[in-house]
């Protein structure tokens, strides 16, 4: 009996093992199968995002914050006016609790924005052809000055005018007061700054844009076209103004234009969107934000639309809502290697051919420029 027993105890024993071993196996097989899934979501959603403007900040999402008045929170504004030019003071509380969006992803628009810095009689005075906004923060003249060196000196292309300005928001750092004298002292000397009162932040680039929008349909309607064109965009001018040259004057947009594009529901993701703010599985076509072009009708249409389509933070998808929200189509680019998202490699014959293309500095920026404007042949 006693015998038996031993051997009921040792099959238990064993079987406990059996039991132990299997449960570790299937814990390991788990974590694996696990890790497995999230290597292939993780390569779909970096795949899926190459299809979007990539941008070289970076934010936490907890930083979404667009305020909507001259006063909010903790935070006040003062303005004095200098002609054409405002000076505006930042001021901030201490014990006030800072002002949140009332939901996620929300954008201040429409709002009653206005310029505290503005050139309206640029267009007029010049008479330009094509005039180029560069969306750029406050603090960022090293890519004011770049730009300024560089491709933004040329103004003149077969006889039709290039004029340029830099639109900027409010500064939200600590040294807002004394960056906004700055502003205002490089206003009066370069006469290329439109500054308007939403606080200038990633996740306010949609208020940017749309203010933009108000500011070409109300001060720049003699104009033919209008480029938004990142600060940190290599532009080749005059491969711009030729391919305008035989553009539509009516609902003209080109680019580096994005179809069938997949709106990102994961929260991780920079571009993420719940359903809540945009349900549909894909985005409308869109001209990718590092630079697109339009003739000067589509300014007030989109200004317009953009009163009714709801806004979304991501500013280049937005304005392919009100594209689409208008019914109208957006054009290809007679050559897919005119606009380029990603940085191309400098080689005098490609940048000759080319419009648009991100680069990976400003040196890069610079560089490259002044190499094209020296002598000899490019291919």
């Amino acid at each position: 009996m006693m015998e038996v027993s031993k051997e009921l105890r040792q099959v238990q024993t064993n079987g406990g093992c059996r039991f132990h071993r299997s449960y570790v196996i299937f814990t390991i097989l788990l974590i694996l199968s696990l890790c497995y899934y999230m290597i292939v979501y993780e390569n779909s959603e970096t795949w899926t995002a190459a299809v979007r403007l990539f941008l070289p900040e970076t934010h936490n999402k907890t930083t979404k914050v667009s305020l909507t008045t001259v006063s909010r929170g903790n935070i006040s504004l003062t303005t004095v006016s200098r002609g054409n030019v405002s000076q505006t003071t930042v001021s901030r509380g201490i014990s006030a609790e800072p002002w949140k969006p009332p939901e996620p992803y929300y954008v201040a628009y429409p709002n009653n924005y206005r310029f505290v810095i503005n050139e309206p009689e640029k267009c007029q005075k010049e008479n330009t052809f094509v005039v180029l906004i560069i969306p750029v923060a406050p603090g960022n003249l090293a890519a004011r000055d770049a730009v300024r060196s560089t491709w933004g000196t040329e103004r003149s292309v077969a006889d039709k005018i290039i004029s340029l300005l830099f639109l900027i928001g409010l500064p939200t750092s600590q040294d807002s007061e004394k960056l906004q004298e700055d502003l205002l002292q490089e206003s009066e000397k370069y006469h290329d700054i439109l500054q308007s009162n939403f606080w200038d932040s990633y996740y306010n680039l949609t208020i940017k844009t749309v203010v933009m929008l108000e500011w070409l349909s109300a001060y720049c309607q003699n104009a033919s076209y209008a480029m938004k064109v990142d600060s940190d965009i290599f532009l080749n001018v005059k491969n711009l103004v030729n391919l305008l040259l035989p553009a539509p004057k009516q609902n003209y947009m080109t680019g580096l234009v994005a179809r069938n594009a997949m709106v990102l529901r994961n929260p991780r993701s920079k571009w993420y969107l719940p359903k809540t703010v945009y349900s549909p599985a894909f985005y409308a076509p869109y001209a990718l934000g590092l630079g697109y072009v339009f003739s000067l009708d589509l300014a007030g249409k989109l200004v317009e639309a953009a009163q009714i389509v709801k806004p979304v933070y991501i500013e280049d998808v937005y304005v392919g809502m009100c594209m689409n929200h208008l019914g109208i189509a957006l054009t290809d680019p007679p050559d897919g290697s005119l606009f380029n998202v990603f940085p191309v490699d400098y080689n005098r014959c490609r940048y000759s051919k080319l419009i648009a293309t991100t680069t990976r500095s400003l040196n890069n920026q610079v560089d490259f420029w002044r190499d094209l404007q020296t002598p000899g042949p490019y291919c």
